[in-house]
This record gives structure tokens, sequence and C-alpha cells, in this order.
């Protein structure tokens, strides 16, 4: 076995993959941008450390505003007849029917509020809750909440729209305290708010909810930073979206209010002036902390002085008061309130990984005791999120695990950039509708868009998905007729949705039909006898180790580029061999025992990103799977894998293989 430094790996690990809304079905964002990431570093570390040391877990966000809203619309406008539970659970299932058509090999993917996981995700969020209340980290705070005097009625978050306050964002479609961006604000900040059940402006009005002191835990955000800049594992749009929100409060006054702002400025809380400087349009106030600010906001909106906010650490809603939620435990006199959905989809991986461990067949995995997974030393929590995400996993979680007191240690965020398509940002809420996951299916197989999307690079950059079939665009006119062809009808047109798929279908394929053709030919059926060229293995195991690094870095892009250069080398020495070789069948034995070891070491490589092709080149090579993708076995090749299984290499019987058959199919529609 190579000797050469690699990267370390924990004993125990586990991964998440965001939780979906339950109020639709998944789009190709939600699959090639978070998931099919998620599911590939997964499927990446039950080969490299063991599948009993691996729980991969995610489900279906069945609480908060955005369920509600869809649920009331649903009502409304089809005559749906169904519970709200009904409803999520049709999604969820929905959602689980997507994922699984995409291979994506949860352990378990289950929703907030359904069971089996319910009951376990409603227990901790209690416990939970009332141990940041006697830690002292929470605060009641009576706070102000859109009410729609002609719904007669309090609105959830979703049930509000408008403009984003926080200085520098340009988004129309904030709500009643995030936008859809990301941004954090207090309700009375929302610009020009607007009921969506009425279309009438709401009023402000007072009520008591529990928030987590937030602010407090600055200075070891701070210092976590710290570690995250030297930690490789880290992007670097984690750290900088977090050390944007860790800054003192400010206000942002236009110029144009400065004599009216003078003449009140000694009536706002002890601030720093900042004059406005260059072409810039307003000057600044800093302040101690957000009680300050907010002090200041309320004497500036009195003035009539306009004004925007920037970034700042605020306390983190905790409860709230719509009924479609975890029950709150009463505290100090407070009593009805629901956990906000956002906390408690921080913990539910926690309620998550709690119900697997409850459920599995005895010996599934190698502990039962949550602790082991979330606290030990030796373990470690892979987070894959989208960049909108990182406030919440990266900034309010890492605070509530410090504030717990529990043992927690602090997980490792995998933030993608966005994925577009065609170029601009898709949202099913926004004015650009992306095609569902499923959908996609219609005109591409599983393997060729898990292979395309992990090539996208979105860990460096957002990137634009525009799969031929789905560009409606117009490439020409028609020199004859003048009609319109669209890109998606042009036969000269590439698809670049299939760039990665030439090389499943061809070189790989390639490789995978000439070693079983050539043993059946020459070696009556079995594994050659011979042994591969030294060099051949040096090879093998060097693309190996590479594939190592960059897998452990979270870069399925070079990881991938590090597989196919190895097979298209092999492949093009496979074709030299055999020609050189014909007519000699000891040579051409020996070609394939080279071919069958680059066979090897390139389908354990793809393992983690074209599952299903890989193991059914497994089943072929007449190999358990376990044994076969296992680390252990890395860099063996066919035959001193099957010394090591207690075989021999003659005596190592292959599954033969049909006429013409391939491995990785092309779409039928192709």
């Amino acid at each position: 076995m190579p000797t050469a430094t690699r990267p370390a790996f924990p004993r125990r690990a586990v991964i998440t993959g965001g939780m979906p809304y339950g109020n639709k079905n998944l789009h190709f964002g939600h699959v090639g941008g978070v998931f099919v990431p998620a599911d590939f570093f997964a499927r990446f570390l039950r080969d490299r450390i063991g599948a009993e040391n691996v729980i991969f877990v995610s489900g279906t966000d069945c609480y908060g505003s955005p369920i509600m809203e869809g649920f009331r619309k649903k009502v409304a406008d089809e005559g749906y007849e169904g519970t709200i539970t009904d409803y999520v659970r049709t999604n969820h299932e929905d959602q689980r029917r997507a994922l699984a058509a995409y291979g994506i090999s949860l352990d378990l993917y289950t929703g907030s509020g359904l069971e089996p996981a319910a009951s376990f995700h409603a227990a901790l969020s209690d416990t939970l809750i009332r141990r940041l209340h006697a830690q002292g980290r929470l605060l009641k705070l009576s706070t102000r909440q859109f009410f729609d005097v002609e719904a007669s009625q309090f609105l959830n978050g979703r049930q509000v729209v408008g403009r984003c306050p926080v200085r520098g964002c340009k988004s129309e479609k904030a709500y009643a305290d995030e936008c859809d961006l990301g941004h954090q604000f207090d309700p009375e900040e929302l610009i020009a708010p607007v009921s969506q059940l009425t279309g009438t402006t709401p009023e402000l009005r007072p009520v008591d909810n529990w928030y987590f002191d937030l602010p407090a835990f600055r200075d070891q955000l701070e210092a976590l930073m710290d570690e995250w800049d030297a930690d490789p594992q880290v992007r670097d749009v984690v750290t900088k979206t977090v050390r944007e929100s860790l800054v003192e409060p400010v206000i942002y006054v236009q110029n144009a209010f400065r004599a009216r702002f003078d003449a009140i400025a000694d009536r706002l809380p002890a601030h720093e002036l900042r004059e406005a400087e260059g072409n810039q349009q307003s000057f600044s106030l800093a302040f101690a902390d957000w009680q300050a600010r907010d002090t200041a906001r309320g004497v500036l909106e009195s003035s009539g002085i306009r004004f925007r906010t920037g970034k700042t650490l605020l306390p983190f809603r905790i409860t709230g008061n719509i009924d479609w939620g975890i029950a709150a435990p009463d505290l100090e006199g407070t009593c009805g309130l629901t956990v906000w959905c956002w906390p408690e989809s921080l913990w539910a991986p926690i309620s998550f990984v709690q119900t697997v461990l409850a459920t599995a067949p005895e010996g599934r995995y190698s502990s039962t005791d949550w602790r082991d997974w979330w606290c030990a030393d030796d373990a470690k929590v892979f987070q894959f999120i989208g960049q909108d995400n990182i406030y919440f996993y990266c900034v309010a979680q890492p605070a509530l695990w410090e504030a717990l007191d529990w043992g927690l240690f602090q997980d490792t965020p995998i933030a993608n950039h966005h994925i577009l398509f065609m170029s601009k940002k898709a949202s099913s809420s926004g004015a650009i509708k992306p095609p569902m996951a499923e959908e996609l299916l219609d005109a591409y197989t599983p393997e060729q868009l898990r292979c395309h999307w992990l090539s996208l690079g979105l860990d460096q950059r957002a990137v634009s998905f525009a799969p031929k079939a789905f560009d409606t665009s117009v490439s020409h006119r028609d020199k004859r007729t003048g009609e319109e062809i669209l890109v998606r009808d042009d036969p000269r047109v590439a698809d670049p949705a299939l760039k990665e798929s030439a090389f499943l279908t061809n070189i790989f394929n390639r490789l995978a039909r000439s070693c079983l053709y050539g043993a059946a030919n020459v070696c009556a059926g079995h594994l050659p006898t011979v042994d591969a060229d030294a060099e051949v293995i040096e090879a093998c195991e060097r693309a190996t180790l590479d594939f190592e690094r960059a897998a452990h870095a979270f870069d399925a892009h070079g990881a991938l580029a590090i597989a196919e250069g190895f097979c298209r080398a092999a492949n093009k020495r496979w074709g030299e061999e055999s020609r050189a070789a014909k007519g000699d069948d000891a040579a051409y034995e020996h070609a394939l025992a080279n071919a069958f070891a680059a066979l090897r070491t390139t389908t354990l490589l793809m393992h983690p990103a074209a599952p299903m092709g890989c193991e059914l080149i497994c089943e072929h090579l007449g190999f358990d799977a376990d044994a076969f993708f296992s680390w252990e076995h890395a860099f063996k090749t066919p035959a001193q894998l099957a010394e090591a299984l207690g075989e021999t290499a003659e005596g190592h019987a292959l599954v033969s293989l049909p006429p013409r058959f391939d491995f990785f199919r092309k779409h039928e529609s192709q």
C-alpha cells in the first residue's frame, strides 16, 4: 500500500443535505446543487470508512409559514379537502420519489412533522429550548408582528411581502423578517409591506416571543471563523459571508435628511457619526449594540427620517405565533407558542440521527448512541447547503451549539454557489421557473445529470445549467422559411448537459466491455492469470490517491477529472496493446491484465458519481459489492482482490456479458 501522506478521515460521519420545504416537490436546484454533491460524498465515505460508520440524513421541513401559505392557496385555488398534514405528507412522498430516482442514498429521508421522526424531533425541541432557557441564553422580547385588520388575523412570515431593508440589497421579495437572499431583519424594518391575504397594508401589533441571544456569541464566532479560514475543507464563501454579520450595528441615513437628523441627533443613544465619503449617498451611525440601534430607529422613524440598516448579529427567533408548528414549552408565563421553523430545522439532523439509530436493525451502525456521532472527538458532521443558508447554518447554529454546552462539535459546512438555469437565478417562487427534478428525467438519465452537476464546480462559483432539451431560446432563423429555430430543436447545437455523458457511454463503457469480452475469448471467462505491469499499478495508485485528496476537499469536479483522465489513458493503452497482441493469446492476456487493473480503479473512483453503472460492472466482475468498493482493498488489482477473498484468478468466474451490452446507457430520447 502507498505510504504517501494521505488526508485524515473521521471514525464516524454524519452527512446532511438540507431540508426542502414541505410545500412543493423538488426542482433541479435542490437535487443538483445540494443532494447530488452530498450523495457523492456520502457514498465516497461509505466506501472509504465503512457503511456502518456513515449516516446520511435529510427530510422535509414540515412546519412554518411557507407550508401554511402553500396549503392556504391550495385550498382557496383548487378546493383541496385534505388536512395540512395530508398536504405535507403528499409533498414529502413526491420529494422522496424524486430523490430515489436520482439514486440519492439517504439512510433516512423523513419529515420533521411525520413519523417516525416527529416524536423524536418534538422531544428534542422541547429539551433543547428548556436547556437554552436554563443556561440563560434566551430573551423574552415583545416585538411587533404583522396583523391584517381586514382578515382579522396575525400574518405568518410568508403572508407579508415587501422590499428588503438591508443596505445594498435589491430584493423585492422580502418576507416578514428575511428576504429571499437570506438577509435577516426585524418585521418593522420591512419596506412597503403588503398582506398576501387581502392586498392591504398590515399593522404591526406587539407579541411576546423567545429569542436566542445570538449577539452574545460574536467573539466565539470570530474565533470560529479564524479556525475555518485555516481549514481547507471550509470554503471561502462561508467565512466571507459570516464575517459580513460580525460587525457593529450601523444605520445609514440619506444625505438629504441631514438637516432633519442634526435637529434630533441629541435624542439618539450614544453613537459614532461617519460622514459620507466620495459619491456616497448616505452618512452612517455606528452603535455599541443592537438595542441602541433599535432605539435610534424609533427616533428616526418618528422624525420622518428615511434610513436603512446594515448587517449585524440580532437576537435569533426561537418561537412564533403561528398554529402550524411544534409546540414550544411554556416558560415564564408564555404559553401557546410554537417553535419557529428555522431553528428547529437546524437541530433536525440530530433528531433524524436519533431516529435512524432507534429504528435500524441491530448491528447496522457502529454505535447506537447519537452522541458518538455528534459529540465524539473522532466523529464529524458534514452539512451540504446552498449559499443562501450560510447565515443559519454557519452563524446561528454554531452559536446555539456553544450555548447548549452539550459537547456538540462545530459541523463542517460545505456551501455551494447557486446553480443557475439558462444563466439566470431560478426559483420555484420567482419569475423564472426551473424544471422539476423528475421532469429532467424525460430527456436524461440520472447518471448523466449526476456527473454533469458534479462537474460544474459549484464550489468555486455560480454556474449555469443549460440542458438543451429545455432551452427555448432562439438558435437561428431558417433561411428558407424565416421560421425561428429553437436551440432545443437545432441538431447543430451540442447539449452542454451531455458533456460528461460522453465519457460514461463511450470511454468508460468501452473499457468495461473490452475487459469482459476479452476475458471471455482468451481467459475462458475468468480473470487474467498474469500480473499487471508495475507502471500500470503505479498509475492506479496515483489516481486513487489524487482522487482521495480531491474528495476530501469536496472537489467533486477535480475528483471526476482525475478519474476520467486516468480512464482515458488506460483505454488508449488498451487499444495500443490489444492491437499489438492480435493473434498472440499470451500477449493479449497481458494486455487484459493491465486493462482489468485500470477498470477496477476507475470503477472504484466513479462509484460515488455513477453508482448504478459501477455496481453493474462490479456484478459482472463477480465480486461482492461491499468488498469491491471498500477502500480497504483500494490498491488491489482484481486478481489481488480475488486472492484476498480466498480465490485464484483462474478460479474467479466473471459473469457473462450479452452482445453489445451497455453499462452506461444513453436516454432513449437521445
